[in-house]
């Protein structure tokens, strides 16, 4: 008797897409491995990650033959592929909030926090421009967390009573804020949904990698990045919120640098 190949996951401890992806494999049951490319992040291409995903970031799923990338459609792939156990509720209205909290945490969240790192580990500003870049991430957490914390409302979950896939997708980037101390009101009902969650197996073993992985990241990406050779990739989101906060001498700086690129299709310039 055959048995279905492995899944295998392109992954990096720290992303919150690759994290959005490990705590819907482990929530749904599915075994899997994973490792980090080699030059991921780099600028200088990861030969194992180049030929599956032009774009060169994780996550990146091998199931057998059959490659993908991008966290919501790998999510979208293994809810198809593996429906015994549903992340997506079945309502119509609560598929549709879940997949709008997604939306809003792949974009506006996670580039808010990739700019704190920008700034706080990478160091690519310092002294009063530092702290006013600082300030306006800490404007732009709050109003996001007022805005999920009214989607959660009483809720114990964000679709209702059950742990789902709008709680996958907000776990990484509420916990990435926990982790930089910017996390929701002691009390408040957002605050007791990521006190209840972090318990929860899937999403423990995550936060935890997660948590080791930025040990790490915290205190190498100003030598990978402003100081080293290597390029950070500053996607149209992520550049979007770093100029709106301020930072767009930080942009012209890192051009000037050559350590930070843009994103596949690559322009020759």
């Amino acid at each position: 008797m055959s048995s279905k190949p492995k899944l295998f996951l392109h992954n990096h401890p720290v992303s919150s897409y690759a994290q959005k992806v490990r705590i819907a494999l482990r929530e749904k049951g599915i075994d899997f491995d994973y490792t980090t490319p080699k030059g991921l992040g780099s600028g200088h291409g990861a030969p194992t990650l180049d030929p599956i995903n032009p774009r060169v970031e994780v996550p990146a799923l091998e199931d057998g033959n059959f490659k993908i990338f991008d966290s919501t459609v790998i999510l979208a792939y293994i809810e198809d592929k593996y429906p015994e156990k549903p992340l997506l509720p079945k309502n119509p209205q609560a598929r549709a909030t879940a997949r709008m909290i997604e939306d809003v945490c792949d974009n506006e969240y996670e580039a808010v926090n990739w700019t704190y790192a920008e700034i706080a580990w990478a160091e690519r500003a310092t002294g009063e421009h530092a702290q006013r870049l600082i300030a306006g991430v800490k404007q732009q957490t709050a109003e996001i967390q007022a805005w999920l914390s009214e989607k959660l409302g009483e809720q114990q979950y964000f679709c209702g009573d059950e742990f789902s896939y709008a709680d996958v997708c907000v776990a990484p980037m509420l916990n990435r804020s926990v982790n930089y101390g910017f996390g929701p009101v002691e009390g408040s009902p957002l605050q007791l949904w990521h006190a209840r969650i972090k318990e929860r197996p899937s999403v423990k073993a995550t936060f935890e990698e997660m948590e080791e992985g930025a040990k790490v990241m915290s205190k190498g990406m100003k030598a990978m990045f402003t100081e080293g050779p290597n390029k950070r990739q500053y996607r149209s989101h992520r550049l979007e919120m770093m100029v709106k906060l301020g930072g767009i001498d930080v942009v012209i700086e890192g051009l000037k640098r050559d350590n930070i690129r843009f994103g596949w299709p690559s322009a020759d310039l």
